[in-house]
């Protein structure tokens, strides 16, 4: 039986620069990065805690790949970065320039607030609020 979702296909313009962003601005955590290739890696990268999808870093192969860098969910908030304490990650994020769109706001599900990252793709920075012990 499928119990979760295991990873999660990012697209980014080169491997080396995505795994120092998620590395260095988020704290992710390098998995693995093994050759497949000319010019192909299998570069997968965890959130700090290790807990839920992992990214898979892509390097498109076409002009059509190339293009949804950024716009993979159409403007929309496409990845969900969950914290069990929004001020402190907050205050590292910022400490490393993660661009914020908008200030941190209080909504019924939580703490949030949204995010760019280098190739403008949108995230969350998401508390949930725990009042029924629920996540996302």
């Amino acid at each position: 039986m499928t119990k979760s979702l295991a990873a999660i296909t990012f697209l980014a313009p080169d491997y080396d620069s995505a795994i120092a962003w998620f590395r260095d601005a988020l704290g992710f955590a390098l998995v693995s990065d093994a050759p497949m290739g000319p010019g192909k890696r299998w570069v997968v990268m965890a959130p700090p805690g290790g807990d839920g999808a992992r990214l898979v870093i892509a390097k498109p192969g076409d002009a059509q790949q190339r293009a949804a860098i950024g716009a993979a969910t159409g403007g929309r908030v496409g990845y969900f970065l969950e914290t069990d304490d929004f001020a402190r990650d907050y205050a590292a994020m910022q400490a490393h320039d993660v661009r914020f769109l908008e200030a941190p706001r209080r909504e019924a599900y939580g703490t949030v607030a949204v995010f760019a990252d280098p190739w403008g793709g949108k995230w969350d920075l998401i508390e949930p609020a725990r009042a029924h012990g629920d996540a996302l």
